[in-house]
């Protein structure tokens, strides 16, 4: 098995660059699909979040309310590292129990957006970095919906693109359209394949 973690900032088109390798065979672990699977109303972590920051984190439906969460944790060390105390060793079990899953002569790609802010990558044998400039980044954030000053404050809490680029062993530059973003994709894999070999 060969082991890659994926990274990029906000709006860098990480997830396109997953869904490209998934395609050409690797197994993508979504740590964000993680995270949000493991707060879902069964699990232990939800109930500990209630616990800890009251019935005003669950929506009209019963499930975690995210927004909710953010606003209480936003500008509160402490209450954010309550937040990360709950959430992330739940995360990090499931990504490793997917991990230990697939066969062992796969590519399994884990896509961890903080990367960088978690301290992680030694556990890849291989880091790819997706990059954008910040202005066209800026641009798909508001294409999506996201205030541009909301994607401001997201990028500005993330890690600079110099310290993505710094621990990358391929970085992947999604400046372009989809048909350049293929191309770069379509290289990587040669270099990852050639790696595994």
């Amino acid at each position: 098995m060969l082991l890659i973690g994926l990274t990029g900032g906000i709006g860098s088109g990480k997830s396109t660059v997953a869904r490209l390798l998934a395609a050409r065979g690797a197994i993508v672990v979504d740590a964000d699909a993680v995270a949000r699977e493991i707060v879902k109303p069964d699990q232990p972590a939800f109930r500990q979040l209630v616990e800890r920051f009251g019935q005003s984190v669950v929506a009209d439906d019963g499930t975690l309310d995210r927004a909710a969460v953010a606003a209480l944790v936003f500008g509160d060390d402490a209450a954010r590292a309550d937040l990360n105390a709950i959430t992330h060793p739940a995360v990090g079990a499931e990504i490793t129990r997917r991990i230990a899953a697939a066969p062992p002569d796969a590519v399994v790609i884990v896509d961890v957006p903080l990367l960088v802010e978690s301290g992680m990558t030694r556990l890849y044998e291989i880091v790819l970095v997706v990059e954008a400039p910040r202005d066209v980044r800026l641009d798909r954030l508001e294409q999506r919906g996201l205030a541009r000053a909301d994607a401001e404050a997201r990028m500005a809490a993330q890690a600079s693109d110099d310290d993505r680029r710094a621990i990358a062993d391929v970085l992947i530059d999604n400046s372009g359209d989809l048909e350049t973003l293929e191309r770069a994709v379509a290289a990587a894999w040669a270099e990852i394949l050639r790696r595994k070999s």
